[in-house]
């Protein structure tokens, strides 16, 4: 079976993109394997405030990462872009703010030369980049909004809880993210007739699923599960 490493800013980013893999190939039992943050199963009732986008670079540049290709087919490197500058990768140029794909590309530019320009050669159809613009809360809109919003870049969880305070009861706390929020929010997205409505109103999260496609990984029939 085709399993899938995740590497990940943290918890609930893994939680959104199990429930995004789980709808795309149809299946709920996939082989995914959380490798930054590591996790036990201990986690799965916790909120966890470690990670970052410093260890998601800090685990590409490691050996374990490249030793992660010898047990895992897939691996998915999945960082947000609200804070580029922070990893020295601008939203601007001189002709003005970036569009998300261009952004998206030197964020993969960044990773390409972390990673090692021969070894990501090697390895490139085996690594999918899962870059959030601006954040992965974004790519949840689609779920609860309808008009333009359902495409925001910014501000994403903001506008996020405007709509969980009064469809759901309850409200994501940005310095305290509740792992069960995200789970019971991306489990929408394990129906893969509600993945595929959703995903093209959302730039970049229509970029990964773009980048899914390029590897031309066997998908289980429509089917609900």
């Amino acid at each position: 079976m085709t399993n899938f490493g995740l590497i990940t800013e943290g918890l609930t980013d893994q939680i959104v993109i199990e429930s995004i893999l789980a709808g795309y190939f149809n299946n709920p039992d996939l082989d995914i394997r959380p490798l930054q943050p590591e996790r036990d199963k201990d986690d799965d009732n916790k909120s966890h405030n470690y990670g970052g986008w410093s260890q998601v670079i800090a685990y590409c540049e490691s050996t374990d990462f490249k030793e992660a290709f010898q047990f895992i087919e897939y691996i998915i490197i999945q960082i947000d872009t609200d804070v580029s500058e922070d990893y020295n990768i601008p939203k601007q140029d001189e002709n003005g703010e970036l569009t998300p794909q261009q952004l998206i590309e030197k964020v993969i530019d960044k990773f390409k030369g972390l990673i090692g320009e021969d070894f990501y050669r090697k390895y490139e159809q085996r690594i999918v980049f899962a870059i959030s613009v601006h954040s992965i809360e974004c790519w949840l809109l689609p779920l609860y909004y309808t008009d333009k919003r359902k495409s925001k870049l910014i501000n994403c969880l903001d506008t996020l809880n405007q709509q969980l305070s009064r469809k759901d009861s309850f409200t994501i706390d940005r310095n305290a993210k509740n792992p069960d929020y995200y789970r019971q929010i991306a489990r929408k997205y394990c129906k893969q007739k509600v993945l595929r409505a959703s995903y093209p109103d959302n730039p970049s999260f229509k970029v990964f699923i773009e980048e899914l496609e390029n590897r031309n990984i066997a998908v289980e029939p429509e089917d609900d599960f």
